[in-house]
Parts: structure tokens; sequence; C-alpha cells
């Protein structure tokens, strides 16, 4: 960094606060998938002092599953952004930003950024599950300053790389609010292999985590560990599709030429 000198002291130049979120947005790409635990203990805290609305497990069970089925679909995207997306574009990374390419067909010709909607619909249908007022707020507000400094960051790359491609796009498409009038059809086809190969870890983390939090908010209310059979059935089916999933993948039934995992080559999209 250079030091500028004003009335003969040598300082360090002062960052505007615009210049820390590619900064700040650097850090949390490169941890993004673990950051998000932090509020662990937040969702744990919800459930003290739960108890059934209207003192009914069937009432309480009807919202679990609209809040599970309301994550499935952020899953859904995630999963569709992921089959159709080409080989070039940012994969799985998290060491430093990677483009080939700029997509801005298919879910990208609504919104700039479909995995962080998807991500937010995933997490929301989450915090949900305990009825509690301040979570969801507190998962939104953290959403809000977490995937704008990413995203930030993410798109100063784009821009430097792809220039008057890249601001013709922002012009068109927003940010986060989906508009579907200015759909584009995928350039790319949806590749269901992509999708299931990657996506079968997130519906066995779903599956996992509202198995779980069924089980705490059962403890808190009954005071003993449950096995709600809807649950216990939605835990099994999930954990079935990831192994399945799994072997499927190591003997490379899911790869578009056949190869397994270990002898395939790792490209920028998995």
């Amino acid at each position: 960094m250079k030091l500028v000198s004003e009335g003969g002291v040598r300082r360090s130049p002062a960052l505007r606060i615009l210049d820390h979120l590619p900064r700040t947005g650097e850090f949390l790409f490169r941890w993004r998938s673990y950051l998000p635990l932090l509020l662990v203990p937040m969702f744990l805290g919800s459930f003290i002092g739960a108890t059934y609305p209207f003192d009914s497990h069937a009432v309480d069970l009807a919202w679990e599953l609209g809040c599970f089925f309301f994550s499935m679909t952020g899953l859904a995207l995630r999963g569709y952004v992921v089959g159709t997306a080409p080989r070039g574009t940012s994969g799985r990374n998290t060491r430093a930003q990677k483009a080939l390419l700029l997509r801005t067909t298919g879910p990208y010709s609504v919104v700039r950024h479909p995995l962080y909607v998807a991500n937010y619909l995933i997490a929301l249908g989450m915090a949900s599950f305990s009825r509690t007022w301040f979570l969801p707020v507190i998962v939104s507000l953290a959403a809000l300053v977490y995937y704008e400094r990413i995203a930030t960051r993410e798109e100063e790359y784009l821009e430097e790389r792809f220039g008057d491609e890249f601001r013709r796009w922002v012009t068109r498409v927003p940010a986060v609010v989906p508009t579907f009038s200015s759909y584009e059809p995928s350039a790319s086809p949806f590749v269901w292999r992509k999708a299931v190969r990657q996506k079968c870890y997130g519906v066995a983390t779903v599956g996992a985590t509202f198995f779980l939090m069924e089980m705490v908010q059962d403890f808190a209310v009954n005071g003993r560990l449950m096995l709600d059979p809807v649950w216990t059935v939605i835990f099994v089916l999930s954990m079935l599709l990831f192994t399945v999933t799994w072997i499927l993948r190591k003997r490379g039934l899911l790869t578009p030429d056949g190869r397994s995992e270990r002898s395939a080559s790792p490209g920028l999209t998995a």
C-alpha cells in the first residue's frame, strides 16, 4: 500500500466503506461453506419454551412440512442452475473467483445471483421451522450482509474480466429480485446427471437438518426424545438417496463421459 504525505507525516490512505465490501467479500467467498454454522446456536435457542400451535401436533407437522418444501424449492432452484451450467463458469472453488464465460441466459436472465436467492430460500424455510419471529429476521439480515459482500466481489471480478458484456447484462437483469419479463432460455441444456451429482449432498443436508430440528423441538415440548414417523421417513429417504447417488458417482455413472470421479480430471464446474 502506498503512503501519502500530509504535513510531513506519512500515513496510509484510508479506504472508503465501499472499498471494504469486495475485500470482505473475498474472505466470505473463501469460507462461505462454513460461516453459516455460526447461526446454529440461534437455531437451537429458538426452541426454548417451544409449544405446539393450538396444542396440536398435526398442525405443527403441517407447518413443518410447509417449511421443508419451501427449502426444497430453493434446493430445486440450485439444481436447475447447476444443471444448466456450461463448462467454464464458476464452480465450487473457494480459493478465488474463476470464470471463462459469463452466464446471461436461463436463470441468469431473470436474476444475477440465482444461487444466492436459492440459498436464502433454503435458509428461510429452516429459520421459519420453530415459528419464532426473530429467527427469520436475523437470517434475512445476515443473508443480506453476507451475500451483498460476496456478490460485490464477484461482480467486481466479472466486470474486470468481461467489461461491456457484463455492464450490458447488469443494466437489464436485477441482482436479487427476479424479473421474469427478461427471461431467455438457457444456452446450455439441462444435464440431470450434473444436477443430481452435486445436489445429492444438499438433499441429504436439508433432510437431516429438518429431522434434527424436529427432534430438538419435540424434546423442548415433551422433555423426551421422540422419532416422528413422517420425519423419520423423510430422513431415511434423503440418506438413501445420498448413498445411492454417492455410489453412482464413484462408479462414474453420473459423469457425462462415464469415467469414475477418481479418473476424471477436475474442471471449473463439477
